[in-house]
């Protein structure tokens, strides 16, 4: 027997009113003794009879064994053979038995006993016919009598019986019969039963001379241990059990058959739903124990072997506490009283101990066991490991503070790109909320010219793929852009399939504008370093022309180079200071003077450029900006245009006109100069316009003329001053 079958967590009746009659009534008035053992071969009903021809009744829980001690066949056995009945399902049919009655008087006994079977062909128990054998012999008057009286009660049995003659036909049938069958047959017409339709057990339909009726009649013997199913006219199924007995006369002919029908639907279903609680039960994942009023374990599920440790041998018959650490014990005397007054223990949270000492938490579930008259005999237990379940909630927790305390936007978003969830960082990147963007397409958060980007992503994630710093444009609640860097990645169920995807956006718009910063700045160094070496020899050129011996060259060259120093210093700012340099003028003219000193000479007669305009202040913002500008116009100059020539010459004057500067940079005697195409600018003309047009507010034209070229700028004098 299985723990599970010892220890009452399934409780199943093999037999009660409702599967041997309605009526237990009429057991009394039936002429024969009969007794009902379970699987086990206690004794769980008999009728009045039984217990006269006994001389005694059945006591609580005797056995078959136990009570036919007081009977002895002729070759010495008693009842010791309900034991092999049930083993072998082979039934014993006419067998006389002798006893002594409780008067002292001799009684001898025919006994008749037939295994009971479920649907699968188990056997569930026995049932044992007996009478008084001793009449066997009697007249034949009085054995009219008998069998007159013998229809009477067979017409009175709660349970189907028919009769047929030696050919099959249908000589009797009792009302229980017409009950089973739904329909009454045709006496002395229907052949070997009075089934509408009739199936094998497993639900293949049987013909009518192939059913156990027909087998006992043909073959001349008794049929036991078959499982059938009926059909009536209105569709239901009933199955059955049927024991159909050859009848003969005093010469041995056989004058037909009797079959009993037992109607065994219930208890099929009973015996199907019993197993199938017990697969459950040893399949379960979860640990199911069953334990008595007094905390002894009973019952002991695979599942609780694989959670605390012990096998079924190790636990049941001790007391649960050994799953119990000491700092919970008060909490069994809590639970046992609840199951006393028949209350269910629900979601209960709790720790206990493995056999080898580690902790777990578990979620119990507690139900009181009841018999079959209601009262509460035990309790089941089913106890769930929820270490894992913490744990993963801690993390999920965790998790979940993480992602709503980032300053970066996460956002999750299931295959069809619909948002489902929405932290702080996203609401502070994007303007929506979590009840604005959650439900809503991932899409609204694209400029038009990137919605393609969106069914790449989903196609890269599907395969699983992560995708790591993918920079790109999105678009705010307000309609600004914004540059940002994403990592995608897969979300996976607990099989495994991708079911979404996780979205971690960050705003790089500052890191954009720094990085381009930072190309801006290597260009104009890398740019600045080129005019340098120009310009150091174009120094050279220049105060060679004038110098008369190697030392006055020397002396030209270095005062140059000094004031090509001086008017680079213009263009870059104190960064410790906040301040423009000491070298630093404090007017438009001195600005100008500065920058354009290292390509005068000094000793010539006339001057190589000319500077005529109204004082105009520069303040501190606008000084390198505007030293930018004349510095870029002087370099070019000395590397394409007049400066680059012993006689060229450079004008440059300014007026002031409605609030803004207007200044003119005017070459001649330069070379011939061909206006460049604007794929052809190089960096110094993105500069100035940069300078210009973005810096400084103004404008900036060129022509370019036959021995020159001639720059125009015009810039508001707000733009100049502090």
């Amino acid at each position: 027997m299985s723990s599970l079958e010892a220890g009452g967590i399934v409780s199943v009746p093999v037999f009660d009113d409702e599967t041997l009659g309605n009526s237990a009534a009429l057991w009394d008035f039936l002429p024969v003794g009969i007794l009902v053992c379970d699987r086990n071969g206690v004794i769980v009903r008999h009728n009045k009879r039984a217990a006269e021809l006994w001389g005694r009744a059945p006591q609580p829980d005797e056995t078959m064994q136990q009570f036919g001690n007081a009977y002895r066949s002729l070759d010495g056995d008693g009842l010791a053979s309900v034991a092999e009945v049930m083993r072998s399902g082979v039934p014993v049919a006419n067998r006389v038995v002798f006893s002594v009655h409780s008067d002292g008087s001799p009684v001898s006994i025919l006994l008749n006993l037939h295994p009971l079977k479920d649907a699968l062909g188990n056997c569930v128990g026995a049932v044992a016919c007996i009478q008084d054998a001793s009449g066997l012999n009697r007249s034949p008057s009085m054995l009219a009598e008998s069998e007159r009286r013998s229809r009477t009660w067979l017409e009175a049995l709660p349970v189907a019986v028919y009769a047929t003659d030696s050919a099959g036909r249908v000589t009797f049938y009792n009302e229980a019969a017409v009950e089973l069958w739904g329909r009454r047959p045709e006496i002395g017409r229907a052949m070997w039963c009075g089934s509408w339709q009739l199936y094998w057990a497993d639900g293949k339909p049987m013909p009518h001379d192939q059913c156990p009726m027909a087998v006992a009649l043909k073959e001349q013997r008794p049929v036991r241990g078959a499982n059938a199913m009926l059909e009536r006219p209105d569709g239901t199924r009933v199955r059955f059990q049927p024991f159909p007995v050859p009848l003969w006369d005093e010469a041995g002919n056989m004058l037909g058959a009797l079959n009993t029908l037992i109607d065994i639907t219930e208890f099929g279903q009973a015996e199907e739903l019993r197993q199938r609680l017990a697969a459950i039960v040893e399949f379960s994942q979860d640990a199911i124990v069953g334990k008595d009023l007094d905390g002894i374990i009973t019952s002991w599920s695979h599942g609780a072997e694989r959670l605390f440790g012990y096998t079924d041998e190790e636990a049941i018959g001790k007391p649960v506490t050994i799953l119990i650490p000491h700092d919970h014990l008060d909490e069994e005397p809590e639970i046992l009283s609840r199951i006393r007054r028949g209350e269910r223990v629900e979601h209960y949270e709790t720790v206990r101990r493995r056999k080898d000492g580690s902790l777990i938490d578990v979620l119990l579930t507690v139900s009181p066991i009841r018999d079959m008259e209601g009262r509460v005999v035990g309790a089941l237990k089913i106890a769930r490991g929820i270490t894992q379940r913490r744990q993963a909630e801690e993390i999920r927790q965790r998790l979940a503070s993480i992602v709503e305390s980032s300053q970066d936007a996460i956002i999750g978003k299931d295959l069809d790109g619909i948002i489902t969830s929405w932290n702080h960082g996203a609401e502070a990147l994007f303007g929506y909320t979590a009840e604005e963007a959650v439900g809503k397409p991932v899409t609204m958060l694209m400029p038009a010219d990137h919605i393609n980007e969106e069914l790449d992503i989903l196609k890269r994630i599907r395969r699983g793929e992560r995708i790591d710093h993918y920079e790109t444009i999105r678009r705010c609640k307000d309609g600004r852009l914004v540059d940002i860097s994403l990592a995608i990645s897969p979300i996976k169920d607990a099989t495994g399939r991708v079911v979404g995807a996780a979205k971690i956006a960050r705003d790089i718009t500052e890191r954009r504008r720094t990085e381009e910063q930072r190309q801006l700045l290597l260009r104009e160094m890398n740019h600045r370093v080129k005019n340098l070496f120009s310009l150091a020899g174009g120094v050279v050129t220049l105060s060679a022309r004038s110098a008369k011996t190697p030392t006055d060259l020397a002396a030209a060259v270095r005062e140059r180079l000094a004031a090509l120093a001086r008017a680079h210093d213009l263009t870059l700012p104190d960064l410790s200071a906040g301040t423009l340099k000491p070298e630093t003028a404090a007017s438009l003219r001195s600005l100008i003077e500065t920058i354009v000193s290292p390509f005068e000479d000094v000793e010539a007669r006339d001057r190589r450029v000319s500077i005529d305009g109204p004082e105009v202040a520069i303040g501190i913002n606008a000084m390198t900006g505007v030293a930018l500008l004349i510095h870029e116009f002087a370099t070019n100059a000395a590397k394409y245009g007049a400066f680059s020539t012993a006689d060229g010459r450079v004008r440059i004057d300014w007026s002031i006109v409605r609030s803004m500067l207007l200044l003119q940079w005017e070459e001649e005697g330069g070379p011939p100069l061909e206006p460049p195409s604007e794929e052809a600018a190089g960096f110094g003309t993105l500069l100035a316009r940069r300078i210009v047009g973005g810096q400084l507010g103004g404008r900036i034209s060129y022509s370019w003329n036959r021995d020159g070229a001639g720059i125009s700028l015009s810039l508001p004098l707000a733009s100049l001053s502090d």
